[in-house]
């Protein structure tokens, strides 16, 4: 298990991260959310060994690794460009860290094939890089990760590169050959869909600072600050005030059981919307299709909003909507 306490770090003279705590659990995936700029890069060059901490402390089953080099942490690393060798074939790029580790013969040969078997390659061997799609390059790259038989994987933005409907394809298979590895694995990204389709547990990165962390579910149902909603592509953000357990917002009183009174800002899932001949107007602005639902683009006063929907709406109808509480969150700022 990987936990990290207290650590900061930073580029010359900028702090870049402050006061980090996490920690990774036997064959756990976490997930490091956070926009361009936040530290993800950083934090996973700490990690490895590759940057210096400032200070904190870095412990693998309570032992102090945080100064050992690169090599002496057994840490497997996947990275956005994939660095393949061109002038080698698949088994050739899978076994180039066996290499280093002086693995070879039949042990190599037993452990590329395995890689391949958990990446779902199986049979590529002999095949050269260069005629690999994308996705399979970011399969081959995570075989060669996996081959040393790594105590954890670090992968840094690793269908990045990628397309978003491949990004998309290929983030439910990555999760299921890390977690048929039964490597713990610490993931950094910027896009939220990734991270939900990959994460155990989602560590929110902002400013050097994690700001929550939780299972998908957990952030989902309760994000507890602005950025946090943002990142999680809850758009609709406004301002309410809570009296005696009723939010006034401007689509109207929405019930917050518990929330003491004050001056708040609320996040509005666009699931939350339900059609209603008592509740508030809103124009339809625009469709966009999800596949599996519209998101209507509405306007209520002043106020724009998205809205999940079964069937696409007429551009300048009408709706009746209500707000169902539970689809609303509290933010702490």
């Amino acid at each position: 298990m990987l936990t990290i306490r207290n650590l900061a770090a930073a580029h010359g003279q900028t702090p870049i991260l402050c006061g980090i705590d996490l920690q990774v659990g036997n064959s756990e995936i976490v997930v490091v959310l956070g926009a361009s700029g936040s530290g993800k890069t950083t934090l996973l060059r700490v990690v490895a060994g590759l940057h210096p901490p400032q200070s904190g402390r870095l412990l693998w089953n309570d032992a102090d690794i945080s100064s050992h080099p690169p090599e002496k942490r057994d840490f497997g690393l996947v990275f956005q460009d994939y660095a393949l060798f061109p002038h080698l074939d698949v088994s050739g790029n899978v076994g180039f860290g066996l290499k280093m580790q002086g693995v070879t013969g039949d042990a190599a040969t037993s452990r590329i094939a395995r890689a391949l078997e958990a990446v779902g390659l199986r049979g590529m061997g002999s095949r050269r890089v260069t005629r690999l799609s994308g996705g399979q390059e970011q399969r081959v790259a995570l075989a060669r990760a996996l081959a040393p038989q790594p105590r954890l994987l670090l992968l840094d933005e690793p269908l990045g590169s990628l397309d978003r409907a491949l990004r998309e394809s290929l983030a439910g298979e990555l999760r299921h050959s890390i977690s048929q590895s039964g490597v713990p694995a610490l993931y950094v990204t910027h896009d939220q869909e990734e991270a939900f389709a990959v994460a155990d547990r989602i560590a929110v990165l902002d400013g050097g600072r994690f700001v929550q962390v939780g299972t998908p579910g957990e952030l989902w149902r309760n994000p507890v600050t602005r950025l946090v909603a943002s990142l999680l592509g809850i758009r609709t953000i406004v301002a309410a005030t809570v009296v005696g357990g009723v939010a006034t917002t401007p689509f109207g009183p929405v019930p917050t059981p518990g929330v003491p009174d004050g001056a708040y800002q609320m996040a509005i899932k666009p699931e939350a919307y339900v059609e209603s001949n008592g509740g508030f107007a809103a124009s339809v602005l625009a469709n966009r299709f999800r596949g599996h639902d519209h998101i209507v683009t509405c306007r209520a006063g002043a106020t724009s909003f998205e809205a999940s929907m079964p069937n696409e709406r007429t551009i300048g109808s009408t709706l009746r909507l209500m707000i169902d509480p539970s689809g609303v969150s509290v933010l702490d700022d």
